[in-house]
């Protein structure tokens, strides 16, 4: 019988932040007395994590969260796991909580009409219908809906480029869909700018489709952001898509290369994994900085005087400036 005593929470909220950095410092400290690790982004348009803990501290989490009136309509997905899923907590300061070159558009202002998972699963089929997946290769290529129309992305930040291919598809009902949500939302604006008048989205992502609607049609694993890489959606009718990139057998086994420069997210079966000692080539297998291999392909960066309070707090500008205004001229 599994120990399922840790939570692992995905979540985000669009809400404006009129001081993102005081409010980063407060957060990052919550998680640190509360044993909270992941990664969280803090912006001006407003946050975006995938944390675990254990299930008390996530709900004391989550509290804390939803205690704040700009985030209280913040929906968690939560899934069980046995440990932490992460080693350390990072919250950082970005300029968008999903890097989408798209930082005018606010999805509280207009996004694609949310359904739903079964809302989805009843829409997705019907013959005017495309499914648009939003994620980048290496995600659809582990793990998609069925018929979904994929892009040749390498980041969600080149999504907005690849919309002029689907100009034929305006007079379709348009279903987006991504792991979480998150980049749904300003996918979906941005085909409404884009003149396309027919744009939903699902809404919690491929996760709680799976949660809720057992995650029919969806083939493959969706790949996440945390020590699991891949995780099960489909308890109807599974299906393995991907292929070992070593030797081309079904594998959904995802792994990253083992070689720290290339750090390829592929999938690769357990026999070649050992075999090739988790690299995706054979220059990148006898590359000096190999990484060892344990069987998991998932690399922990070095914990070794790690310290949770790193980056709580960062001096301001005018603190800066005191300091060099301080220091002594050596020029």
């Amino acid at each position: 019988m599994e120990n399922n005593q840790y939570n692992i929470l995905l979540y985000y909220c669009y809400a404006k932040i009129e001081n993102p950095e005081e409010y980063r410092e407060q957060h990052h400290l919550f998680c640190v007395e509360n044993n909270i690790r992941g990664r969280i982004i803090i912006s001006d348009e407003g946050l975006n994590g995938t944390v675990s803990g254990l299930k008390e501290d996530c709900e004391k989490y989550m509290a804390y969260v939803h205690g704040d009136p700009r985030f209280a309509k913040t929906e968690f997905k939560i899934d069980e796991h046995d440990k932490h899923a992460f080693t350390k907590i990072h919250v950082r300061y970005k300029p968008e909580i999903v890097h989408s070159a798209l930082r005018h558009l606010d999805p509280n202002v207009k996004t694609g009409k949310h359904l739903d998972p079964e809302e989805f699963k009843k829409l997705k089929d019907q013959e005017d219908v495309v499914i648009l997946d939003v994620r980048s290769n290496y995600e659809h290529e582990l793990g998609r809906f069925k018929n979904a129309l994929t892009l040749d992305i390498d980041n969600f930040r080149d999504f907005p480029e690849k919309v002029k291919e689907l100009e034929h598809l305006k007079n379709k009902k348009v279903l987006t869909y991504c792991t979480g949500g998150i980049k749904c939302e300003k996918a979906s604006a941005f085909l409404l700018e884009q003149g396309f008048e027919d744009v939903y989205q699902l809404h919690g992502g491929i996760i709680k489709y799976g949660m809720e609607a057992g995650g029919e049609d969806f083939e493959g694993k969706c790949y996440v952001f945390d020590n699991r890489i891949a995780v099960d959606v489909n308890k109807v009718n599974p299906k393995v898509i991907s292929t070992c990139h070593v030797c081309g057998t079904n594998s959904d086994r995802m792994v990253n290369c083992a070689n720290p420069s290339c750090n390829a997210h592929i999938p690769m079966c357990e026999e070649c994994g050992w075999k090739m000692e988790g690299a995706c080539s054979d220059d990148c297998k006898e590359n000096p900085e190999k990484r060892p291999y344990d069987g998991t392909g998932y690399y922990q960066k070095n914990t070794n005087g790690y310290n949770p309070y790193k980056g709580l707090k960062r001096p301001s500008v005018k603190e800066q400036i005191t300091k060099l205004e301080g220091e002594p001229n050596n020029s």
